[in-house]
C-alpha cells in the first residue's frame, strides 16, 4: 500500500443513514445549528482531497430527496427492507453496499459525527497507504480517566496511588468517525475491521459521536460557537 503515498488515493465512502432511529427520533435529518445534521459529513467527505466517491445507504424518502436535490454526485443505494432494522449488523450493510460499488478501498462513517473534518479523513487515509503492517483502521480518542471493572476493580489505576489524570495512562475509545478496509479485508473477515487493524488517534473534540439528546445538544453547541 505504501506505492500508493505519493498519489492520491481512490477511496469510495460509505455513510448508511437509517430512517428510524432508537434513542434519537429521526436524528439523520434532524435541524442542527440550522442545517440537517446528515449535510455535516457529507459536505466533509466531499471536501476530502482522498475521497472520490461518496455513496449513502439509505431507506430514508426525505433524505434521498434531500441527496437528489442537494448533492448530485453522491450515489444513492437503497436499502434493503431486511437490513434496516435496528438489530442488523452494520458489517451485513457494508457487504451489501460492496456489492452495489466499484472500488477497492473504501471508508465508512456516520451522518452522527458532524465535527469530523476534511483534514483528519485525509490523514487517516495516507496514515493507512502509509504503511504495510495493517489491513485496516478504525478511529479511535485517548481517554484519561479512571476506569474500574463490574466487579470494582481499578482498570487503569492504582487506587493507592492518587495519580493526576493527566498523568494516567490512556484508554483509547473507538469513536466510530473512521473505518478504512479494503475489499478483499472485509472478503477475508466479513467485517470492516480486518485480522490486523489499526488504531488512529483523533482529536476527542473533533470525535463526538451522536449517540442521545444529550449528544446532540453537546454537538448543537459546538458546531454554533464554530466547531469544525
Amino acid at each position: 500500500m505504501s506505492d500508493a503515498a505519493n498519489t492520491t488515493p481512490r477511496v469510495t465512502a460509505l455513510v448508511p443513514m437509517r430512517a428510524t432511529s432508537v434513542r434519537v427520533p429521526h436524528k439523520n435529518i434532524r435541524t442542527v445549528a440550522g442545517r440537517p445534521l446528515f449535510t455535516y459529513v457529507i459536505d466533509t467527505l466531499l471536501a476530502a482531497e482522498t475521497i472520490a466517491t461518496v455513496a449513502v445507504d439509505t431507506d430514508s424518502d426525505a433524505i434521498k430527496a434531500a441527496l437528489r436535490d442537494h448533492y448530485p454526485d453522491v450515489i444513492i443505494i437503497d436499502r434493503l427492507p431486511e437490513l434496516a432494522g435496528s438489530d442488523v449488523s452494520m458489517n451485513d450493510v457494508i457487504a451489501y453496499d460492496l456489492s452495489q460499488l466499484p472500488g477497492k478501498l473504501f471508508l465508512q462513517t456516520h451522518s452522527t459525527n458532524p465535527l469530523l473534518r476534511p483534514q483528519t479523513v485525509d490523514c487517516s487515509v495516507r496514515t493507512f497507504l502509509g504503511q504495510q503492517a495493517h489491513d485496516s483502521l478504525f478511529s479511535v480518542h485517548a481517554v484519561r480517566k479512571r476506569f474500574y471493572d463490574a466487579a470494582g476493580q481499578a482498570v487503569n489505576h492504582d487506587p493507592a496511588v492518587l495519580l493526576n489524570t493527566q498523568d494516567l495512562p490512556p484508554l483509547f475509545e473507538e469513536n466510530s468517525c473512521i473505518y478504512l478496509f479494503s475489499r478483499s479485508s472485509f472478503a477475508d473477515t466479513g467485517a470492516r475491521l480486518g485480522r490486523a487493524p489499526m488504531m488512529f488517534e483523533m482529536d476527542a473534540r473533533e470525535s463526538v459521536d451522536i449517540d442521545d439528546e444529550l449528544d446532540l445538544e453537546i454537538v448543537a453547541a459546538l458546531l454554533q460557537l464554530g466547531g469544525r
